[in-house]
């Protein structure tokens, strides 16, 4: 039987999502809670692969279990994971649904605090800068959306077979010293989202114009945008199926 899992987790302590040598992962902390209540090895598949730092409000997992789970799952894997992740739902799937290759759409949310607020410097890049044109940053944004290949903003050394992505959404909101970029696509290249942020920060600073933002998209090199912003502020908030 093939059950998935709602969680949430604040990456602060994580090197990210999947599982990697020597380092502490939220797949490696879920993987063990499973496995010990199952009393036999389980590894979870996950619909996504935040980076080191970046956290979920939403994320999905999945994993196959040869009978029916008795009592409340929910509680016993909270009762063993650490207090930064969170589960919220355990529930029974077709057994051929798929939690990373049936997602049809996946949203993220980075955000600024203009200023300083020692209550928020895990879960925002701080600036110090007011001076940002926000119009500007969303007139730039809605290029993201009439265009398919974002190599520009990936990784250099990341193995994928397209840079295509469809972006559906992608805008600016201020509330207060609160600037929160809202971005969804079918899918997302590695740090795509942090790299779009920095680019579209350097227009709302007037370092570049819309156009050079535009031409930048165009060029599919990484070297032309801007710096990949802090982990920290990236939130992965909604994936739909």
């Amino acid at each position: 039987m093939r059950y998935f899992i709602e969680l949430s987790y604040n990456g602060k302590n994580y090197h990210g999502w999947q599982i990697q040598p020597d380092v502490i992962s939220v797949q490696e902390k879920l993987n063990h809670a499973i496995s010990t209540i199952l009393q036999k090895k389980i590894e979870v598949v996950g619909a996504g692969r935040t980076d080191t730092g970046v956290h979920a409000s939403q994320m999905f997992a999945h994993f196959d279990a040869d009978k029916e789970l008795k009592g409340d799952m929910v509680f016993k894997l909270n009762s063993i994971l650490p207090n930064d992740i969170t589960v919220y739902k355990v529930f029974v799937v077709d057994d051929e649904k798929h939690v990373r290759f049936d997602a049809t759409s996946r949203s993220y949310e980075y955000r600024i605090w203009l200023g300083r607020n020692p209550f928020l410097l895990d879960f925002s890049w701080q600036i110090h800068s007011k001076d940002i044109d926000i119009s500007l940053m969303n007139e730039a944004a809605k290029l993201l959306l009439i265009y398919e290949n974002f190599q520009t903003f990936s990784k250099v050394k990341t193995e994928v077979y397209t840079f295509n992505c469809n972006v559906t959404q992608a805008f600016w909101q201020q509330e207060g010293n609160l600037l929160t970029f809202h971005i969804s696509a079918n899918r997302f290249l590695r740090n795509m989202v942090r790299a779009i942020v920095g680019t579209l920060i350097d227009v709302g600073l007037g370092k570049i114009t819309v156009a050079k933002f535009q031409e930048i998209i165009e060029s599919k090199n990484r070297n032309n945008a801007g710096l990949s912003v802090p982990a920290k502020g990236l939130f992965l908030t909604k994936i739909v199926y």
